[in-house]
C-alpha cells in the first residue's frame, strides 16, 4: 500500500498516534497517582491534560504535514542505526524521566516534604505549554527531527537552518529543557527539580556529542554551526 504524502491525512497513522498517546497517558497517570497514593492531585491532572495536547492536537497536524517524520519518531528512542553512545545516553534520560514523577508523587503527596509556591507551579505549566509549542514548530520545520542521533542518508538528510534553527542549533533540546523544568515545577517537587537538572545536563552533553557527528558526517553542518553560535539558549549557550 503506497504511503500518503504531505497534505493528505494518513488515518491509519493518526490511529496509531492516538493509540500510543492514550497508552502513554494511562501509563503516566498510573505512575503519578500510584506514587502519590491519591487521585486528589490537581497538578497531576493538569500535567495529563497538557500532555494530551501533543498527541491529540499537534499530532494530526504534523501527520498531515510530514507523515514520514511521524513514522520515524514512532520507532522509539532506541534504534539499531543510532550511535552507541546515544543509546546509552538516552537509556539514562528515559529512566530518569520515568523516575521523576514517581519522586514527585512520593515527595509532595505521601511525605509532604516539598512546599513550592503556587506561582512557581503556574510558571511550570507555562513552561510545558511553551515546550510543546516549540516541539511542534521544530517538527513542522525539520523533517529529520527524529528521536535518535543518526545521519538519515536514505531520506536525503540535509542541514536545516530556518525557523527556530536560525536562533539555536538544537531547538528540540531547548524545548526539552523547558519541558522537564516545567514538570518538576508544576508538580511542586524540589526533589524532582533536581532530577530535571540532571536530565538537562545530559541533553547538553548529547547536544555536544551530536554536533561532533553532524560536523563530520553531514555536509554543511560545520558552516551552519559557525553561523548560528548558540546551542540551546540564545545569547547564553
Amino acid at each position: 500500500m503506497p504511503q500518503q504524502g504531505p497534505g493528505r491525512l494518513d488515518r491509519a497513522l493518526v490511529r496509531q498516534v492516538v493509540k500510543q498517546s492514550v497508552l502513554w497517558l494511562l501509563a503516566l497517570g498510573a505512575i503519578l497517582f500510584l506514587s502519590a497514593g491519591t487521585l486528589r492531585w490537581p497538578e497531576a491532572w493538569v500535567l495529563l491534560a497538557l500532555s494530551a495536547l501533543s498527541g491529540f492536537v499537534s499530532g494530526p497536524i504534523i501527520i498531515r504535514h510530514d507523515p514520514e517524520l511521524v513514522r520515524q519518531r514512532l520507532r522509539g528512542p532506541i534504534q539499531k542505526e543510532q550511535k552507541p553512545w546515544d543509546k546509552a545516553l538516552l537509556a539514562v534520560v528515559v529512566t530518569l524521566a520515568l523516575v521523576m514523577p514517581v519522586v514527585a508523587g512520593i515527595d509532595v503527596k505521601r511525605l509532604g516534604i516539598s512546599h513550592m509556591p503556587p506561582w512557581l507551579e503556574v510558571v511550570g505549566a507555562l513552561c510545558i505549554v511553551l515546550s510543546l509549542y516549540l516541539f511542534h514548530v521544530v517538527m513542522m520545520t525539520n523533517s529529520y527531527a527524529t528521536t535518535v542521533v543518526r545521519i538519515q542518508d536514505e531520506r536525503g538528510h540535509r542541514v536545516i537552518s530556518s525557523g527556530p534553527y536560525g536562533y539555536v542549533r538544537h531547538p528540540m533540546y531547548s524545548g526539552a529543557v523547558l519541558y522537564f523544568l516545567g514538570i518538576a515545577l508544576l508538580l511542586g517537587s524540589w526533589w524532582a527539580l533536581g532530577i530535571a537538572a540532571v536530565i538537562i545536563v545530559l541533553f547538553a552533553v548529547r547536544a555536544v556529542c551530536e554536533e561532533e557527528t553532524l560536523k563530520h558526517e553531514l555536509d554543511g553542518y560545520a558552516a551552519y554551526a559557525e553561523r548560528v553560535r548558540f546551542r540551546l539558549i540564545p545569547w547564553v549557550w
